[in-house]
């Protein structure tokens, strides 16, 4: 099956409409969940007398800490949403497993993509392309931080490009829902997170159906 950026955003379009309402309600306690996130690492800063400005180590570390539990629960409720739309509920958002290797992984890729930013901005954008599936393959398939970069470069080779435009196209569908009140992420989050996790299924033959072959890769 050939990939595209169009496909992959129409898929989460088409996928988003099955449930439209149970994905927009998913979307608000995942909003939520990380709002309650900011409200408890502003009481402990508070409490340890540090600001906003200046936030105190303990509160960070809190932040980051309940912060990847509700990234890995949205990731987590994402894949099981593209898999088996109609039959995915809320309990998919708790996902508490494996908290290391989703931490590692987040935080490598973040400072592979920072650093490649300080380096004239180019390297950083290759950066996030080749590892742009890293934390979905460590909830998918249980790989460590190492494994799952690597796992992300193989699947995306030969598809670079069409990456790039995905990437872009995702940016400018979740910029507009911004605009439009902040309302318009309740859509824009679900549709743009089910045609990321979808590139991800088609690029890895996960999605049931035949692997992408290697000339395929190499003629896109």
């Amino acid at each position: 099956m050939q990939f595209t950026a169009g496909s992959a955003i129409r898929f989460g379009w088409e996928t988003f409409k099955k449930r439209p309402w149970f994905f927009v309600g998913a979307t608000i306690v995942i909003f939520v969940a990380y709002a309650i996130v900011g409200g408890i690492t502003n009481a402990i800063d508070v409490m340890l007398g540090a600001s906003t400005d200046e936030p105190s180590l303990i509160g960070g570390l809190v932040n980051l800490a309940l912060s990847t539990f509700v990234g890995m629960g949205a990731m987590a409720f994402f894949i099981a949403s593209h898999d088996n739309p109609e039959t995915v509920d809320l309990s998919a958002l708790w996902h508490p497993q494996p908290f290391w290797k989703f931490l590692g992984t987040s935080i490598l890729v973040g400072l592979a993509i920072a650093i490649g930013f300080v380096l004239l901005v180019v390297p950083g954008i290759i950066a996030a392309i080749f590892f742009m599936f890293s934390t979905v393959i460590v909830i998918d398939r249980n790989l460590g931080p190492i494994e799952a970069m690597k796992e992300s470069m193989r699947i995306g080779r030969g598809y670079r490009w069409s990456l790039l435009g995905l990437l872009a196209l995702l940016a400018l569908i979740v910029i507009a829902g911004m605009l439009a009140l902040f309302v318009g992420l309740l859509v824009a989050v679900p549709v743009t997170t089910l045609a990321f996790i979808h590139a991800y299924r088609v690029l890895s033959g996960t999605d049931g159906r035949t692997p992408l072959p290697v000339d395929a890769k190499l003629a896109a």
